[in-house]
C-alpha cells in the first residue's frame, strides 16, 4: 500500500539528525546519514534506481523523463539536518486530528501552542495537524519537504499522463549551520534549475532571502593582577560587554521585521587578556549590509577609545547572497512556481525569507533555485507544528511544477 506524505513524514521526524556547527565534519554529525540510508532504501523501492547516498551524506536520485521534449533538468532539494537551537532527540510526534480551534497543549510540558501567537492556526480548522510533545522540536523544518518530494516523485512515476521532463531529487546535509551545499557536486546533479522545498505558510514563493555575513570581533587587552591594577588593566571581558551594549535595538533581530536588517551577536569568550565576540549580519541589500559592518567598527572604535593600550581587529566571512540577484534573471522560474500553486488550489504568495536557504548558496553556483512552501510553522522549537492538509498541497504543488515545465518548453 503506498505511503501517504503523513505516513512519511512520521517516520522520517523520530530520526535525530541534528546538526553541530562546532564540528569540521562534513555532515557534521554521522545520524545525518541514518535518515539518507532510509531515503535511499525508500526512493529505490518506489523505483529510482540510480538512488544512492555519497560520502557526504548527500542523497541524490532522478526521475526519468516521459516525454519526448526537451526539458530543461529540474531539481527537488530539501535538507535532513535539525538545527541545534533546540533538542531533536527523541522525538514523539503528536496527531491531532480534525482540529477544531483553540490553543493546542503540548502534553504535560506546560507549552502551548497559543492561536494569539499563531495567526496561521485560524485557517486549519477541520485538518489534522502534527505538533511535538513539547520536550523537542518537531523536524518539519525540513522532513517536511522531503517527505513531500519523495511522495510527489511516487505520483510521478505512478502516472504516465502527467508527462515531466528529467527531475533530479538532492537531500543535503548541515543545511542549518550554513553548510548545506558546499560539497553538492553540481555536474553529478546535472539540473539547470531547482527547487527549495524549505518555506512555511501554503502557497508561498520566496526569491528573496537576506544577504548574510558571519563577522568576529578580536579584542586584545591588558592583563594585570587585579590587586595591582589601578589605571593600568584593561578588561577585555568589559571592553567586548561595552561594545554588544552600545548594539543599538533597532539594528537587532528583536527590533526588526520586514526588509530590515540586523546585527546579532551569537557567542562572547575571553578572558582579561582578549575576548572574541561573534556575530551574525543580515541585509537585503550589499549597500545595507555594508552599513551595518561600518557601524559595528565605529561602536568598536568608540568604545575603545577609553582603553589606549588595547586593541581590536575584525574579520568578516561571506555566508550567502541575496538570490534575487540570480533569479531575477530567469524570471520563469518563479512564475512557473506561482502558475503551479494556482493550480493546486491556492493563492500564490510572493515574499522574502528573513534568513536563507541552500537556494541562496545554489543561485550563485549557478543553480537559479528559489523556496516554496512545506508548510510547517514556529521552526526550531517545540512549539513546531504542520497540518497534513498543507503537506498534500506542497505535494500538488511539486507534481504541478513538473508538468508545468513540461508543458511550456
Amino acid at each position: 500500500m503506498t505511503d501517504t506524505v503523513l505516513d512519511r513524514f512520521l517516520r522520517y521526524v523520530v530520526i535525530d539528525t541534528q546538526s553541530d556547527p562546532d564540528s569540521p565534519t562534513q555532515p557534521s554529525t554521522e545520524k545525518q546519514k541514518n535518515l539518507g540510508r532510509l531515503l535511499v532504501d525508500e526512493l529505490l523501492t518506489i523505483g529510482l534506481t540510480d538512488a544512492h547516498l555519497d560520502e557526504h551524506g548527500y542523497v541524490y536520485a532522478t526521475i526519468p523523463a516521459n516525454t519526448d521534449k526537451d526539458v530543461p533538468v529540474v531539481c527537488f532539494c530539501a535538507h535532513m539536518d535539525t538545527a541545534p537551537d533546540f533538542s531533536g532527540n527523541g522525538v514523539q510526534p503528536k496527531l491531532h486530528r480534525n482540529y477544531a480551534g483553540g490553543d493546542i497543549p503540548l502534553g504535560n510540558s506546560g507549552r502551548v501552542i497559543r492561536t494569539s501567537e499563531h495567526p496561521e492556526l485560524a485557517n486549519q480548522i477541520g485538518n489534522d495537524i502534527v505538533t511535538t510533545d513539547g520536550t523537542t522540536l518537531l523536524g518539519a523544518d525540513d522532513k517536511a519537504g522531503i517527505a513531500e518530494i519523495i511522495t510527489a516523485a511516487e505520483l510521478l512515476l505512478n502516472d504516465p499522463s502527467i508527462r515531466h521532463g528529467t527531475i533530479r531529487l538532492l537531500f543535503t546535509t548541515d543545511e542549518e549551520i550554513g553548510r548545506g551545499v558546499d560539497k553538492v557536486d553540481l555536474e553529478k546533479l546535472g539540473a539547470r534549475f531547482a527547487y527549495t522545498l524549505d518555506g512555511e505558510t501554503a502557497g508561498t514563493i520566496e526569491d528573496e532571502t537576506f544577504s548574510a555575513d558571519a563577522l568576529t570581533l578580536e579584542i586584545t587587552g591588558v592583563a594585570m593582577h587585579p590587586g595591582f591594577s589601578k589605571d593600568r588593566m584593561e578588561n577585555a571581558i568589559k571592553i567586548a560587554s561595552a561594545i554588544i551594549a552600545r548594539l543599538p535595538r533597532e539594528v537587532s533581530p528583536e527590533g526588526t521585521e520586514g526588509r530590515d536588517g540586523f546585527v546579532h551577536p551569537t557567542e562572547i569568550s575571553g578572558s582579561m587578556e582578549a575576548a572574541t565576540i561573534k556575530m551574525i549580519v543580515r541585509d537585503f541589500t550589499e549597500s545595507g549590509l555594508a552599513e551595518k559592518h561600518a557601524m559595528v567598527r565605529d561602536i568598536a572604535e568608540a568604545v575603545l577609545a577609553d582603553y589606549p593600550d588595547s586593541r581590536f581587529s575584525i574579520t568578516t566571512h561571506e555566508q550567502y547572497r541575496n538570490m534575487k540577484q540570480v533569479l531575477d534573471q530567469h524570471p520563469e522560474i518563479v512564475d512557473y512556481a506561482v502558475e503551479a500553486i494556482r493550480r493546486a488550489g491556492m493563492t500564490p504568495v510572493r515574499g522574502s525569507i528573513r534568513g536563507g536557504t541552500d537556494g541562496s548558496r545554489l543561485s550563485f553556483m549557478g543553480l537559479p533555485c528559489p523556496n516554496i512552501f512545506a508548510g510547517g510553522h514556529a521552526f526550531h522549537s517545540p512549539l513546531e507544528w504542520i497540518s497534513r492538509q498543507d503537506m498534500e498541497k506542497a505535494v500538488a504543488t511539486i507534481v504541478e511544477l513538473a508538468r508545468i515545465w513540461e508543458e511550456r518548453t
